[in-house]
């Protein structure tokens, strides 16, 4: 990681200029994964409120060069103390995540249920699963739902832990802000603690799919920050009792470095850095997790296969980006014997799956300098669309392979089916299909054009501006200063 990246992971312009002491807000910020890093530190926007008031971290430390970047940025870090909750607290959880799943039933969740259901019968676990289910199921409507709810709460409170009650009583936020929802795990009892401070919370929604594809949030907050208005809506629905003004659409700040110029790179640089040919097209295939898409090595040899027949589009280059938290080595075989697919290593840190400063430029430009992308359901689609590239998702399973979940099932799923909807992306259902598809988007890479601006102006309307992050932070300064005043 280079020192001048770190630099630059910051805005240039500050909100306003900074307050004395006596009128300064405080905000403890939550940073539970590696993610969360990347979205509200990368960006600038902890720098943004801590220009204004005074922001505290806690955080988890992937390593020293991190730990030292919060340090240097912040008043005061901390992290986590990881005393797991009262057993009778995470059984309780337990009830409440199979009764949310099936109160939910989203097709995701229809899936959930059946992998678990499998995955217990395999472990020898069928029994201690039936007993779950049926413990949950008399709660699994709406009223059901909110007693099991208030029972966890009220469990958490009898068996709750004070230490950060003392820190946060050190601290004296305004405000607690979670940055991601959906690893708050490590952060629920210091959530909880402020809450028994009665000192508002909030969190962000860390992903687009996780209200119809996750289990329940826990804890509830105050206020929320959603990508989108069908994000907002999604949770009103699953949600009755929260006020449609404690959710605020700001987008997300993961997209903010593909629309900030300082992170391009010329195509030269690029390709220099990946060890491609600037001079011929680059086809990106962006892998999966590897326990939800075993298998993704043979498609992708296949089409390196196909690519090294279309001499008439100048011999395309095959540029594999390996999901990031996948540790696995299944690309070792591929990588030794297919020198034609190019591998550039991802900057992240595997603890906490943390990614670099780096992989900010890396990601971008990679978007960036693709003539095409294909995946499988994945979160790039979106992303390939920003910068108006083609994209084909890979709708059949890989031969040879049974996935937990077949290829072609993600297309259902609440939250990606109105992608396919759209006609921003196309689905290779077979194949034979994927060649002509493939061949079809480089010669025509203009074609679903339109369908992909509309796509992307339905879910994202005006905040794909490179300014998510400071609309995150203003929001949460004014809820940090109205609790202060």
């Amino acid at each position: 990681m280079s020192e001048s990246l770190l630099q630059t992971a910051s805005p240039t312009t500050p909100l306003r200029s900074k307050q004395t002491e006596r009128d300064a807000f405080r905000i403890l910020a939550i940073l539970p994964r590696g993610e969360a890093i990347r979205n509200f530190v990368y960006t600038g926007a902890l720098d943004e409120l801590d220009h204004d008031g005074e922001v505290s971290v806690l955080s988890v430390l992937p390593n020293k060069e991190l730990e030292q970047l919060l340090r240097s940025r912040y008043g005061k870090v901390f992290e986590f103390d990881n005393a797991p909750d009262a057993w009778v607290v995470r059984f309780i959880r337990e009830i409440l995540d199979v009764a949310h799943g099936r109160y939910l039933w989203s097709e995701a969740a229809k899936e959930r249920w059946r992998i678990r259901n499998e995955e217990a019968a395999a472990r020898g676990k069928w029994l201690n699963r039936s007993v779950k289910k049926l413990l949950a199921y008399p709660f699994s409507g709406t009223s059901g739902i909110q007693k099991l709810a208030d029972l966890e709460r009220a469990s958490s409170r009898w068996f709750r832990s004070d230490s950060y009650v003392k820190l946060l009583q050190e601290t004296k936020p305004s405000l607690v802000f979670n940055a991601s929802h959906v690893h708050s795990q490590v952060a629920i009892q210091a959530i909880q603690a402020a809450q028994w401070l009665n000192i508002p919370s909030a969190t962000f929604l860390f992903s687009w799919d996780n209200l119809t594809s996750q289990g329940r949030i826990i804890p509830p907050y105050d206020y929320y920050f959603a990508w989108n208005s069908q994000i907002r809506d999604d949770l009103l629905k699953i949600y009755p009792t929260i006020k449609r003004g404690s959710v605020f659409v700001t987008g997300t700040p993961q997209f903010d470095f593909h629309f900030r110029p300082e992170f391009y790179w010329t195509r030269e640089e690029f390709c220099r850095r990946v060890g491609a040919d600037p001079k011929r097209p680059i086809v990106l295939y962006s892998t999966g997790m590897p326990n939800h898409m075993p298998g993704e090595e043979v498609i992708v040899e296949s089409i390196a296969d196909i690519l090294a027949g279309l001499t008439e589009f100048g011999r395309p280059q095959l540029l594999l980006r390996v999901y990031p938290k996948d540790q696995t080595t299944r690309w070792r075989d591929l990588e030794q014997r297919r020198p034609d697919i190019l591998m550039p290593k991802i900057p992240w840190e595997p603890a906490f799956q943390t990614p670099k400063p780096d992989d900010a430029y890396l990601l971008t430009n990679t978007l960036k300098h693709s003539e095409l992308g294909l995946n499988v359901a994945s979160t790039v689609s979106l992303e390939l669309c920003m910068f108006d590239k083609p994209v084909i998702n890979i709708g059949f399973d890989p031969p040879g392979f049974k996935p937990p979940t077949s290829f072609e099932r993600f297309y259902s799923f609440d939250h990606y089916r109105p992608v396919v909807e759209s006609g921003g992306v196309e689905v290779a259902r077979t194949p034979e299909s994927l060649k002509n598809m493939i061949v079809q988007c480089l010669a025509n890479p203009q074609v679903r054009s339109a369908q992909r601006r509309a796509l992307l102006n339905q879910m994202f309307g005006d905040t794909l501006d490179g300014m998510s992050s400071r609309r995150v932070a203003e929001q949460l300064m004014r809820l940090a200063a109205v609790k202060r005043s």
